[in-house]
């Protein structure tokens, strides 16, 4: 669940880092406002929960009220990474001397926080190799020296404020439950104060439940996003996401379904969904199938149920009787393995008519061959 940036400079303040002044607007004559509030040079930003709005045009710089104004009308409305921008922050222009990067995320690898900094911040930061890393052990957490081992080169005034910031950006990432605590840039002004220009936090959608009241706009505006078939699907409790594909897919499991999307790649297709029925999905089969089924661009479906604890028989049921409700008119691809899965071997053959693959890849390369126009080879 992204924040936007006006968001995430909320939670950044609250946790004591410094931001510039700014005010959040969603009308012309507000940016005006709020340009002749803060008195000098500002930058209007599009709030919208996409990377590098400066290359697509949607930052902006004004020195005056009137300016503001000109750029907000040109900005509010505009469709930037797919949403449309309702709303801007106009902040203060910081006098920037240099770019850094900091920032707490989940690590896979350590299976914990792991703090990155870089003296090169902005569009620098994608060089790797700037990056300097810190795993945390979160029974510990993170400490002043800890985060000072990062800081080699900067200026004693400099490093101490910088290492004040990590420290409140991991204290953030730990209080909201955050997968990821970003300020790109972080910026050194001239006269050496530290500022956030930019905020990129990620909350874990579990943490909903126990932080309610403080996510509720952004929860709000979750629910709105996305295309019409993802909503339907939030609504009903599946997790399911459009692609631009044209090969359905109906799996259990996150790492399965993925496993399966990379299938369809890897055959030289390319999926229309990322939709996973493990647990009690297989509940709600026929108003999942129902989904995939409603993408106008879906022309063949794989279904790859693997099971160990979960009962392929049970989840098979579930599909099968969706299939036979719905009376889908593509052709359809199953791969089955794992516990139950010669009763639900049977129930395909027997009441669908469908002989299930021996492996998932022939699925998946029937799928795809299936799914090609008349005329190109899988």
């Amino acid at each position: 669940m992204k924040l936007l940036e006006h968001q995430g400079k909320r939670l950044l303040a609250g946790a004591g880092v410094p931001i510039p002044a700014g005010r959040v607007v969603r009308a012309p004559e507000e940016a005006a406002w709020a340009a002749a509030e803060l008195g000098g040079p500002v930058v209007l930003k599009s709030q919208v929960p996409s990377g590098k709005r400066g290359k697509a045009g949607a930052i902006r710089f004004a020195d005056t009220p009137e300016r503001a104004a000109e750029e907000a009308r040109a900005l509010l409305g505009a469709e930037v990474g797919g949403a449309v921008v309702g709303e801007l922050l106009v902040e203060e222009r910081a006098d920037i001397r240099d770019e850094l990067y900091a920032a707490v995320l989940n690590d896979p690898a350590s299976k914990g926080p792991l703090v990155l900094f870089s003296t090169a911040g902005g569009m620098d930061v994608e060089d790797a190799d700037l990056v300097r890393r810190l795993p945390v052990d979160i029974r510990a957490g993170l400490t002043e020296p800890d985060a000072r081992t990062l800081l080699d080169g900067l200026a004693p005034a400099v490093a101490d404020r910088v290492a004040a910031v990590l420290l409140a950006l991991y204290r953030l990432y730990r209080d909201v439950d955050a997968e990821l605590v970003e300020v790109n840039p972080l910026v050194v002004t001239a006269a050496e104060q530290v500022l956030a220009l930019d905020s990129k936090i990620s909350i874990d959608p579990g943490a909903l439940a126990r932080r309610a009241e403080m996510f509720a706009d952004v929860a709000e505006r979750e629910a709105d996003s996305g295309s019409e078939l993802e909503r339907r699907g939030r609504a009903l409790g599946l997790q399911y996401m459009e692609l631009d594909g044209d090969v359905g897919v109906l799996a259990n499991g996150a790492g399965l379904t993925m496993t399966t999307l990379d299938a369809v790649n890897h055959y030289g297709g390319r999926p229309a969904n990322f939709l996973e029925i493990g647990g009690d999905a297989y509940t709600k089969a026929t108003p999942a199938l129902r989904l995939v089924l409603d993408n106008p661009r879906v022309r063949s479906l794989v279904v790859n149920f693997c099971g160990a604890f979960a009962r392929t028989d049970v989840m098979t049921e579930g599909v099968v009787a969706a299939i036979e409700e719905l009376r889908p008119e593509l052709p359809i691809f199953f791969s089955i393995h794992g516990t139950g899965e010669e009763r639900a071997i049977e129930l395909v053959r027997d009441r669908l008519g469908l002989q299930p693959y021996d492996s998932m890849d022939d699925a998946v390369r029937a799928a795809v061959a299936a799914a090609a126009p008349i005329g190109k080879g899988a």
